[in-house]
């Protein structure tokens, strides 16, 4: 019988300190409604340079470890109400990330003075962002596509923005945005400063830091990579025959309970098929891959926010920039290309101080890959047995 490791609710220590690193009293309102009183490690070593200082500066956060808060609520605090053009950017890879990250700046603004936040990006018509955009607008979400677009069509003047944010930025780089993001940054004033945020920092994302923030920006990262890996997530691996793989998935989902999660694959093809197979088996799942509509994907997230599915089946593509609360689990039912996928997927459990479990399937034909994946993340792996 397998035996997979369990894990409870870390004790929360209910002593504010978001005050200590200077944040106003309206936004750590905001925040403690939310039942965050402790900084995480990225936002502890980022923010008091984000609000005492006009900095560039690079961080290396992987999601779900708070980097949102680090560097939305020193965006919020330099916004001057009274200005109403647009003074901050944050750039992001997906459509997906960029509606979370408007629902968390709405929610830290509850108590603040009114700040002006629109949200756009691909896939919805650029004729409507227009039309919302000739209202007063003082922060932009957005993908860097659709942003590069309106402002081709002169519907966005960045010419007075103080911060732009490259938030998953190597995901930015990955899906293909570097010459979009060389476009926005052209066209921005010498005086702003770029905030990123990165996972990983891959040679490619290096190179853009190299041409466009100085060498003296301030690195910031947790001690021991408690960052970028997140460390209250448990790493599990299954070694297994690929015949045996269903079987295996169906155990551990067994094991689960009533806990909800993701399970990522390699193709979309995989993803249908699986998401095919787990219902016959009567599990409440759902799936997202590229070859859905749009619409077809919102419908499955929102069905599986509102937990109307238990499991959902995703490839990498279509899953980035998911922000879901208070998921146990992710299974690697095949293992990712690059390791910094490893990163990206784990970091979907274990958010907000919670901790979760990443469970990956390592066939014979996996096991060179395995060994790299271990060894380039310097991970500690459980066997599964």
């Amino acid at each position: 019988m397998l035996r997979f490791a369990s894990f409870r609710e870390p004790f929360f220590n209910l002593l504010n300190m978001f005050k200590s690193l200077g944040v106003h009293d309206v936004f750590v309102r905001a925040l403690s409604e939310h039942g965050i009183t402790t900084p995480t490690e990225i936002q502890r070593v980022a923010m008091p340079k984000l609000l005492d200082e006009k900095v560039d500066i690079i961080a290396q956060a992987q999601t779900g470890t708070g980097k949102t808060i680090a560097f939305a609520v020193p965006i919020l605090q330099r916004i001057n109400p009274s200005d109403k053009r647009i003074q901050a950017v944050v750039l992001c890879p997906t459509r997906e990330l960029c509606q979370q990250l408007g629902k968390h700046f709405f929610k830290l603004t509850k108590y603040s003075e009114k700040v002006f936040v629109e949200t756009v990006y691909g896939g919805e018509p650029i004729g409507k962002q227009i039309s919302r955009l000739r209202r007063p607008t003082q922060v932009i979400i957005a993908t860097p596509g659709r942003l590069r677009e309106l402002m081709e069509l002169k519907a966005v003047d960045l010419s007075g923005i103080h911060q732009l944010v490259l938030d998953e930025a190597d995901e930015i780089l990955a899906m293909g945005f570097r010459k979009d993001v060389d476009k926005i940054l052209s066209k921005t004033n010498d005086f702003r400063k770029i905030w990123l945020f990165s996972a990983t920092i891959p040679s490619s994302l290096q190179k853009m830091i190299d041409d466009y923030i100085p060498k003296t920006a301030p690195k910031v990262r947790a001690q021991k990579n408690a960052d970028i890996i997140n460390p209250m997530i448990e790493h599990q691996y299954l070694i297994c025959d690929k015949q045996e793989k269903n079987a295996m998935l169906v155990a551990f989902l067994r094991s689960m309970g009533a806990a909800r999660g993701i399970v990522f694959v390699r193709t979309k093809g995989d993803a249908q098929t699986l998401n095919d197979f787990l219902q016959k088996q009567e599990f409440k799942t759902d799936v997202i891959h590229g070859d859905l509509m749009q619409h077809e994907r919102e419908k499955a997230l929102r069905g599986f926010v509102a937990k109307r599915a238990q499991i959902l089946v995703a490839t990498d593509m279509a899953a980035r920039g998911l922000d879901i609360d208070n998921l146990a689990y992710v299974v690697h039912y095949n293992l990712p290309d690059q390791p910094e996928f490893y990163t990206h997927r784990s970091g979907r459990t274990a958010r907000a101080g919670k901790r979760g479990l990443s469970l990956a399937f390592v066939t014979p034909a996996d096991t060179k890959k395995f060994r790299f994946l271990k060894e380039k993340l310097v991970l500690d792996f459980m066997q599964v047995r």
